[in-house]
């Protein structure tokens, strides 16, 4: 009998976890004439998505964003406060609140913002939000006043809460919208200088060390941003930062005139891609996170040049960072399940919840035309992965399950075998 490989369960009587083995029993996985691999782990965790709600609804909401989390195996996730109105106070927070509660399929944790509007002048009312947030952001835009984010982790460090950084040196980016190397000089576009990203990051971690924050690096991109916090945790900084799926898998190298390859940080260097690799291996990097950033087909359809930063990932993160790490021999699957799962939750302080079901080492190609997010810019486009989420579990519930098992939605089968 092809029984699953189950990691990460500290209690082998977990609910979710009996409920998944019950459901894949009832599906006719679990037999001796199925030669098919599954993995078990626990609901994964995603720290950094835009779900875009209040504010930006046609790009997405808290239903069909948590849904394609679900799709993709994570039972929380973390949003980000790019919203219209801001979660800068209470009042505006309530909004997000209201939603998360009536839609949200899965565990949805929102970031307040670190200052009013995300402008980058004043802070928000802090200590209003602390109680409803296990973090504060401004991730869109890097905080430029070095006095303003020092006061802003020392109250954050009061709190008891994480500041989350989107660190970018605004004077630095010089009109850029793609790495600032090869291709952009051959292509004649403008470029971002990996220096707009790791200047910020030294500057934080300075402060950091002043004020004993508990400070995360958001997507990084960069092999300086990678050496750069490896130092600062040796130095003993209570410092932790993700990367995205699309920095391990893809470098500029393979950048097309299109807009599903245009997000923010940019996909940098081989070079840059391999300091990332190796930062995921050797823990320096804690945890990968998407920066799932659905915008419209129109806003995506202009070319690198025009069309708006971010793309989708949470339906395709888990097979891409599989592919890419332990069929390559990079990480074990346990070290996966520490990027994706235990350490995200552990950093922000979120319990372990439910159980997602993974086929793994049948090739399944990515069809973005059938993603459960609004959104369809991925650079994984057709691409060709070895892994997929078939069915995520909360306690005695199958919050999703993958097309040709009992109870589907099966219009949304995003993968071609």
């Amino acid at each position: 009998m092809n029984q699953p490989v189950i990691i990460g369960f500290s209690n082998p009587k977990d609910s979710s976890l009996r409920t998944a083995l019950e459901l894949m029993s009832a599906e006719g996985l679990i037999t001796a004439s199925n030669s098919k691999k599954y993995l078990i782990l626990p609901g994964l965790c995603d720290v950094h998505v835009h779900f875009r709600e209040p504010g930006f609804s046609y790009k997405e909401t808290i239903a069909t964003g948590s849904r394609s989390a679900a799709a993709g195996g994570f039972t929380d996730v973390m949003t980000m406060p790019n919203l219209n109105p801001v979660p800068d106070c209470k009042e505006n927070l309530d909004i997000q609140l209201e939603l998360i509660k009536r839609d949200a399929v899965i565990g949805v944790h929102p970031y307040a913002s670190i200052t009013e509007g995300e402008r980058g002048a004043r802070l928000s009312r802090m200590e209003e939000l602390s109680p409803y947030v296990r973090a504060f952001s401004d991730d869109g835009r890097g905080v430029q006043d070095g006095e303003l984010m020092l006061e802003a982790m020392k109250r954050v460090k009061e709190l008891d809460r994480v500041l989350a950084a989107h660190c970018e040196q605004l004077s630095l980016l010089c009109g850029g919208y793609i790495h600032d190397g090869e291709y952009a000089k051959r292509h004649s576009h403008l470029g971002i200088s990996s220096e707009s990203e790791y200047a910020q990051i030294a500057r934080d971690l300075e402060l950091a060390a002043k004020t004993g924050v508990k400070y995360h690096v958001c997507h990084i991109s960069a092999a300086k941003s990678v050496e750069l916090i490896r130092q600062a945790k040796r130095s003993g900084v209570d410092v932790s930062c993700e990367t995205a799926p699309h920095y391990l898998f893809f470098c500029e190298d393979e950048l097309r005139e299109d807009g599903s390859f245009k997000m923010n940080p940019p996909l940098r260097s081989a070079s840059d891609r391999e300091a990332l690799l190796e930062g995921a291996a050797d823990g320096t990097i804690d945890m990968i996170a998407t920066d799932h950033a659905p915008h419209s087909s129109e806003e995506k359809s202009r070319g690198l040049r025009d069309s708006l930063m971010g793309v989708v990932g949470l339906e395709t993160a888990f097979a891409a960072s599989y592919s890419m790490l332990v069929e390559n021999g990079i990480v074990s699957l346990e070290r996966l399940y520490e990027l994706l799962c235990k350490n995200p939750r552990e950093r922000f302080g979120i319990e372990p919840c439910g159980a997602a079901v993974f086929e793994l080492e049948v090739p399944y190609t990515v069809i973005p035309e059938r993603f459960v997010t609004k959104g369809r810019a991925t650079p994984f486009d057709g691409a060709t992965l070895g892994a997929r989420c078939i069915m995520t579990v909360i306690d005695d519930k199958a919050v999703y399950k993958a097309p040709g098992l009992s109870g589907c939605e099966d219009n949304n089968d995003f993968w071609r075998i």
